[in-house]
């Protein structure tokens, strides 16, 4: 297993080595499990579809809270939520979204130092620098880095149409020094502890998240009443970047007996996903039994080619359902607001490799052909029409979504083009 070291061009840039592997697999005929939610126990029925008002809760059980398995280093148990503002008497789909490898801690004075080290090449002062910004817990009267709230757009939509959404921190693991295939294993025990904590509320209102409710601006408390509103036989999972690997890692065929009791992953969709290409066991990741989706934009300029050819490789024999998005003049860092420059968030920047001479266009590392290069709203956008679909699709149960899904509707042609394969081997 090849490891890599954060260096000075890794630390900003998150890919993976220049090993780039073929391209994606080739389409199949499309079949699909039918993707309905499980009943609600006491009514037979499922949650009605959400009125579209949005209610959002945080919850942090402590900078130390979880510790990673690999190594005993300290990780946090934090989350944002994102629900119906209206849970009704039913259960509802849950939702859990992991983010990538980032930096932790918001120091603006260790990120002017870091630039600096960098431009003048002072190696010594440019890993300072980076310790200050790679720590956990982040030093006294320094906030950290809130990478978890960087999908609200997705939480706040998916919540509208019905389901419970959690984005959970990891700058724990970003911070330790796991790496490669230990990496992804640590973001999918990570997954496997929210859903345990999830569990335990869902099934019998008690636990650790039980009365752990905070409103996210102001701190105050709050009682909101997820016990047996959530339905944990009904998961998604989703991982971006670092995280795209992690959430195979969970749902992988080999890792379904670690999935806490009471809880079924039926979709995972890895957004930009930034694999161990060099890893040594495939088995670690292959998901046959579980409808699977990966996505890249092809201006990305942190994971090449290799995020969906990967991707395939861990679809061979999967017959749920495997779903494969190209997006034209997408990068890394927009599909989450707080990697990207808008937000005037530390260590934002806009990974897309640009086109000399063609202001607007972009590519990616490996020179992929220019292509206009979608704004912030216009990225996240697509990805709310494209993981929605699939989420409908598999949790809901939503067969309309099918056209979009096989790439017979392309509900958003005036904004980019996106190549959809569609397997089923």
């Amino acid at each position: 297993m090849k490891r890599h070291r954060r260096t000075r061009t890794s630390a900003r840039l998150l890919g993976l080595s220049a090993a780039v592997l073929s391209a994606a697999a080739a389409a199949f005929t499309y079949t699909a499990a039918t993707g309905a939610a499980a009943p609600n126990e006491a009514t037979g029925q499922s949650a009605a579809p959400s009125s579209g008002a949005t209610r959002t809760v945080r919850y942090d059980l402590g900078d130390k809270a979880w510790h990673l398995p690999q190594t005993g280093q300290p990780g946090e148990l934090a989350g944002v939520v994102h629900y119906p503002a209206d849970l009704g008497t039913g259960r509802h789909p849950l939702i859990v979204m992991l983010h990538g490898l980032h930096d932790t801690c918001a120091d603006r004075k260790a990120e002017a130092a870091r630039t600096a080290a960098e431009a003048s090449g002072d190696d010594a002062a440019y890993e300072a620098a980076n310790a200050k910004l790679s720590a956990w817990p982040c030093a006294p009267g320094t906030r950290a880095l809130p990478s978890e709230r960087g999908y609200d757009y997705l939480g706040r939509k998916l919540a509208a149409r019905g389901f419970v959404v959690v984005s959970a921190g990891a700058n724990g693991i970003n911070a330790s020094s796991v790496m490669g295939d230990d990496n992804a294993a640590a973001r999918a025990d990570l997954i496997n502890r929210h859903l345990r904590m999830w569990q335990k509320l869902s099934s019998k209102g008690r636990g650790e998240l039980a009365g752990k409710f905070t409103d996210p601006a102001t701190g105050a408390a709050r009682r909101v009443g997820f016990a047996h509103h959530v339905d944990m036989g009904n998961v998604g999972i989703m991982g971006h970047s670092r995280a795209g690997a992690g959430v195979t890692w969970q749902a992988a065929d080999k890792h379904r007996g670690k999935w806490p009791k009471g809880v079924d992953v039926k979709a995972v969709a890895a957004l930009a996903p930034a694999y161990n290409v060099m890893t040594e066991d495939m088995a670690n990741y292959t998901i046959t039994k579980t409808p699977f989706a990966a996505f890249r934009g092809t201006c990305d300029g942190q994971v090449g080619g290799e995020a969906l050819s990967f991707a395939a490789d861990a679809a061979k024999g999967n017959r749920s359902g495997f779903h494969q998005f190209a997006i034209h003049g997408a990068n890394h860092n927009y599909f989450n607001t707080q990697w990207s420059p808008q937000s005037r968030q530390v260590a934002a920047f806009d990974d897309a490799t640009p086109v000399k001479k063609h202001p607007g266009q972009c590519t990616d590392r490996e020179g992929s052909t220019p292509v206009r290069q979608l704004t912030e709203p216009q990225q996240r956008h697509v990805a709310d029409t494209y993981l929605g679909a699939f989420f409908r699709r598999y949790l809901l149960g939503d067969t309309g979504q099918d056209r979009i899904l096989t790439g017979a509707r392309h509900p958003d042609a005036a904004i980019t083009d996106v190549d959809v394969t569609t397997a089923a081997h």
